[in-house]
């Protein structure tokens, strides 16, 4: 799997802090170029939200983007979408069983051990973090640092996101250090002073793309 370098992940709960619906950020970032997004929803899946869910997923479609769900092979599976679980979620061969050879699946690691055990699972990426401090995420590991994401790129053969207080200040030394990959939450949100607005959403999205041709 070749993975973009910029990848977004939709935090309901920082985007309901921010009073910015799903589906509005889901547009914007893909009409910024998107080419993967992944929902991260850890209150309860009602009828709703998984209705919104379906219309990313639809808009991911005819973007030709892919989409990602965060712990729910379930609802991964309705969305017809991949799957990412962390390491206390459903196991990668359970979890490749239910979706099948051909999804997407991505496992979490927070250390060196973790990331050299999901090596040999039956996974398309594995994503390490968090990097750097995070507030996007209650109770996070300890932060690992860019040096660790240089070491571990050495003893991984699959894809390597990093994830965890990524910032534009600082994703270019994390991409150089390895990663194929920086998953970003907090930094595509702008602040109030942003404005948020789709128009504003797409901006930062457009912001990102240009910076990690850089890399």
């Amino acid at each position: 799997m070749r993975l973009p370098r910029v990848y977004p992940i939709l935090d309901t709960t920082s985007l309901e802090a921010r009073g910015i619906s799903l589906c509005t950020a889901a547009a914007a970032f893909l009409e910024g170029g998107a080419a993967i997004l992944q929902i991260r929803h850890k209150g309860h899946w009602s009828r709703e939200f998984f209705e919104s869910a379906q219309q990313v997923a639809r808009l991911c479609r005819e973007a030709g983007a892919d989409l990602i769900v965060d712990d729910r092979a379930d609802f991964a599976l309705l969305l017809e979408a991949g799957l990412h679980v962390g390491q206390d979620d459903l196991a990668p061969r359970d979890a490749r069983k239910l979706m099948g050879s051909d999804a997407v699946i991505g496992f979490s690691s927070h250390n060196v051990n973790q990331l050299a055990a999901a090596g040999g699972e039956p996974v398309d990426y594995v994503a390490l973090g968090p990097v750097f401090a995070t507030a996007s995420k209650r109770n996070p590991d300890p932060a690992v640092g860019v040096d660790e994401v240089r070491r571990c790129r050495a003893l991984l053969d699959k894809p390597l996101v990093a994830i965890g207080g990524i910032t534009r200040e600082n994703a270019l030394e994390v991409l150089n250090a390895g990663a194929d990959s920086v998953a970003v939450i907090a930094g595509l949100l702008p602040g109030p002073e942003g404005g948020l607005t789709p128009q504003s959403l797409r901006q930062r999205m457009e912001e990102w793309q240009r910076l990690v041709k850089t890399a």
